[in-house]
């Protein structure tokens, strides 16, 4: 992986060490306050942190179905839950990563799912990217 690949890992390994942070800190001190926030904030910590292992691992197919997944669930979780702390605020008095679109993190989580997809749909896996066989190593 180089380049635009390994920036795009970069700013994924950010985000999950900002968003597991984040989390750690809020249900930890608050959790009464906004249970349903700080699972959120919890859940996108998880969902950063499979993604950003599953583009390390991008080249070998069943990383890169998990990198698809991952970014997806990041898109859709940060769309969802964006619309909804707009038009109901009251269930995100306490933010979370993805509620008002990520505005708390310069709305990186609004655009790093779509530069996921595009990465991911540019470096789709060759035939050859599975690890050798022990046997194929031995000959």
């Amino acid at each position: 992986m180089t380049g635009i690949g390994r920036v795009l890992v970069i700013v994924y390994a950010i985000m999950a060490l900002g968003a597991t942070g984040r989390s750690l800190v809020q249900i930890v001190e608050r959790f009464d306050e906004a249970p349903l926030a700080y699972s959120l904030s919890a859940l996108s910590a998880v969902v950063y942190i499979v993604a950003t292992l599953a583009l390390v691992f991008a080249g070998r197919p069943g990383w890169y179905v998990v990198a698809w997944v991952a970014i997806v669930f990041e898109l859709v979780g940060v769309l969802v839950i964006g619309a909804l702390s707009l038009v109901m605020p009251e269930l995100f008095a306490h933010p979370t990563v993805w509620s008002w679109f990520g505005r708390g993190y310069l709305f990186v989580p609004l655009v790093l799912p779509f530069l996921g997809i595009w990465w991911l749909a540019v470096h789709r896996p060759t035939a050859g990217a599975e690890a050798p066989s022990p046997a194929a190593v031995a000959s």
